[in-house]
């Protein structure tokens, strides 16, 4: 593997190590505080203001990693029935409404973030300014939207269709059930 691919495979998956990142540290955090309060009568006092807001940064760039392997949660059980090209024009359709809904959020989250905020708003325990935990608004959504078009790129114009995980998982069971019943 070159260096560029490799430079471009850990760029493509920045927000799966973050996610690692923070959930890993959120975790012990909140270990930590669980452990000083049972053994020691002692809480770190921003301890769990920081593990709340590294959660909520965890789930939106959960939700972009989710974009990025095409396993978010939509309805596309009915797509099946379609002749392929039909399938191919609905699904891009929703995607295309879904960045839509994205831009959107983007420009909402924006405006509140950067326009609408108090300055003077700080977190309660550390006395950082809010505006640094609502930053992952529209940096979440800009990234899910990013993913979304890449995909619909990809799956148009190259032909390479983004599987979900665990479809690809069940697909490997059902081969290994039907390889067992055969033999």
């Amino acid at each position: 593997m070159s260096v560029m691919q490799s430079i471009r495979k850990h760029l493509n998956n920045v927000e799966e190590y973050t996610c690692c990142l923070l959930l890993a540290v959120f975790v012990l955090l909140l270990f930590a505080q669980i452990l000083l309060r049972q053994f020691f009568q002692y809480s770190i006092p921003w301890g769990d203001e920081v593990a709340t807001y590294m959660f909520v940064w965890f789930a939106y760039l959960g939700a972009v990693v989710a974009a990025k392997m095409s396993a978010h949660n939509r309805v596309s059980f009915h797509f099946k029935f379609f002749p392929p090209i039909v399938k191919t024009i609905s699904e891009t359709i929703a995607d295309m409404l879904w960045v839509a809904f994205n831009a959107y959020f983007v420009y909402l989250s924006y405006d509140f973030v950067f326009n609408k905020m108090n300055l003077f708003w700080k977190s309660q325990t550390t006395g950082i300014p809010m505006k640094y935990f609502y930053m992952i608004l529209p940096i979440a959504f800009t990234l899910m939207s990013i993913r979304i078009l890449w995909n619909n790129y990809e799956r148009l114009f190259k032909g390479v269709e983004a599987i979900d995980p665990e479809a690809e998982e069940l697909k490997k069971m059902q081969k290994l059930q039907v390889q067992k019943s055969a033999a």
